[in-house]
């Protein structure tokens, strides 16, 4: 699978101008900001807060004022893995090969991961890769499917590396 519901934790950082009745709604919606689209490498991209099961007391910080509040949270999150096969839509075309994205996911293929009887056609407007009876053209904006053979981790950030080359993966019609 590769969306998943998870237990999150995150700490909401507020400034006494917003201490009063819309306390708790104030640090729902900063909440929300805060998380929501961002990317950690443990869980994937948080893609929506779906609960939020506690707010803990609030911490001065000394000399500032400021309050940190630790939030225990529930959130859909999508993570990519090896030898998944998705969707996704060419965002690039060039020589070494072509850029895609799955929704937060960035996604390249490599002309080495693409099949030998499709070619890169640099004369092309706008650029693609082709068979030699022109059956099949993929340029950019088209969907095309993939299988993920690697992924590259960061902080906060997941990127794929992904092949064409496999029954039923390539344009989507």
């Amino acid at each position: 699978a590769m969306f998943f519901h998870v237990q999150m934790e995150h700490e909401i950082v507020l400034h006494p101008r917003y201490f009063g009745p819309d306390l708790l709604e104030t640090v729902k919606r900063k909440l929300f900001a805060e998380v929501e689209g961002t990317c950690t490498g443990k869980y994937g991209f948080v893609i929506a807060v779906t609960t939020i099961s506690n707010i803990g007391k609030g911490k001065i910080q000394p000399g500032e004022g400021f309050v940190i509040y630790p939030v225990k949270y529930e959130a859909i999150v999508f993570r990519p893995f090896k030898g998944e096969v998705l969707d996704a839509v060419v965002t690039q075309v060039t020589k070494v090969g072509f850029f895609t994205e799955a929704g937060p996911l960035s996604c390249f293929i490599s002309k080495h991961s693409i099949p030998s009887d499709m070619e890169f056609d640099p004369n092309s407007n706008p650029p693609c890769y082709k068979t030699k009876d022109e059956d099949v053209v993929i340029q950019q904006d088209d969907e095309i499917r993939l299988r993920i053979v690697g992924t590259r981790v960061d902080a906060n950030d997941i990127f794929a590396i992904g092949t064409l080359m496999d029954d039923f993966l390539g344009l989507v019609s």
